[in-house]
């Protein structure tokens, strides 16, 4: 079939209105972290003042079996009530705006060349980032409607989400953009649904993990420097959940993430046997899928078995991330293999 230039071009439209939204829904997000910053800040200004103020009386007496110090005991969390955050409101917003964009162009994008919108590095990318953005709002709805599990209000994620989204999009435009066309010989097979569409979830899951574990990082940092005494920044993390929670979330996410990527695994063997007559050939593509496989079962052995809990499983799932990094912009790029052309 001939490619529609017209819907390609509808296509492309929709992806840079759908950027410029996730850019105002990042503003805005950004604008709720400062608010709500200021007022966790205010809201532990005059209990602290009170506190500071009672140490002092306590350890005038008591000086000399206490050193004249007293340590103040870590400040619980507090919480911005939802009423306050209308930045966050405006954020969602935009966001759910932007995801519509971005579904459209998938769409069109889909349409113009009468296939799934998956064949190209630059087709992986839109899709990949669509499924992102849809993770996120599924998690946004279920905290506002108090769903089980469901955790605190998620919204202090949006800047982490669509920050990386519109990154991904713009690189993706700048660097692995092609003209909508069909497919090449080799990727003109129902397997291209089946291999490719559980990539892009595995992908996208390993994205949404890789977020939590750097906040988690994060949030142990703090946690570490509040229980020593001291009074760490960024009090919007304390909106946040704890390190353990969010290692909690990470560790699920790449839980299910890792079986998709045991079934890409498999696929692409399968599919190589049907296009190539062999199931494994030591392709460039084939070994950093392997690679990836072995670093996320060594987090999770680690994590599950060995008792590897905190930083230490926290940067081995950091390095799981940077061997997908690795293999979709180096791989792809630089090294010479069957699979050069595609974006899986």
């Amino acid at each position: 079939m001939s490619v529609d230039e017209n819907i390609a071009g509808i296509s492309n439209v929709l992806l840079y209105a759908a950027m410029a939204a996730y850019l105002f829904a990042m503003t805005a997000y950004a604008a709720d972290l400062a608010e709500s910053g200021k007022v966790v800040k205010a809201r532990r200004g005059e209990p602290a003042a009170r506190r500071a103020g009672g140490q002092r009386g306590a350890s005038a007496g008591s000086a000399g079996s206490a050193g004249g110090r007293v340590a103040a005991p870590p400040a619980p969390p507090v919480r911005v009530p939802r009423g306050r955050r209308r930045a966050a409101a405006v954020g969602t917003s935009l966001f759910v705006l932007a995801t519509l964009f971005h579904l459209g162009s998938v769409v069109a994008r889909g349409l113009s060349v009468h296939r799934v919108p998956w064949g190209n590095m630059f087709e992986f990318a839109l899709t990949g980032t669509l499924v992102v953005s849809l993770a996120y709002l599924v998690v946004v709805l279920r905290a506002h409607l108090g769903a089980p599990g469901a955790g605190r209000d998620a919204r202090y994620l949006g800047v982490f989400v669509a920050g990386p989204v519109l990154a991904t999009l713009g690189i993706a435009l700048r660097t692995f953009y092609v003209e909508a066309a069909q497919l090449v010989p080799a990727l003109d097979s129902y397997w291209l649904v089946i291999h490719v569409f559980v990539a892009i979830l595995a992908s996208a899951l390993s994205t949404v993990g890789f977020s939590a574990t750097v906040l988690q990082l994060v949030q142990e940092k703090r946690e570490r420097s509040r229980a020593a005494g001291r009074v760490p920044g960024g009090a919007f993390m304390d909106a946040l959940p704890s390190s353990v929670e969010l290692e909690r979330t990470a560790f699920r996410l790449y839980a299910v993430g890792f079986v998709m990527w045991t079934f890409t695994l498999i696929a692409g063997a399968v599919w190589a046997q049907v296009a190539w007559n062999r199931y494994w050939g030591w392709d460039s593509k084939e070994v950093w899928t392997f690679v990836i496989w072995v670093v996320y079962a060594a987090y999770l052995h680690a994590r599950a078995t060995r008792g590897w809990d905190g930083r230490r499983a926290a940067w081995l799932a950091c390095a799981a991330f940077a061997c997908i990094l690795f293999n979709y912009l180096v791989v792809n790029i630089f090294f010479p293999g069957l699979h050069s052309y595609a974006g899986v």
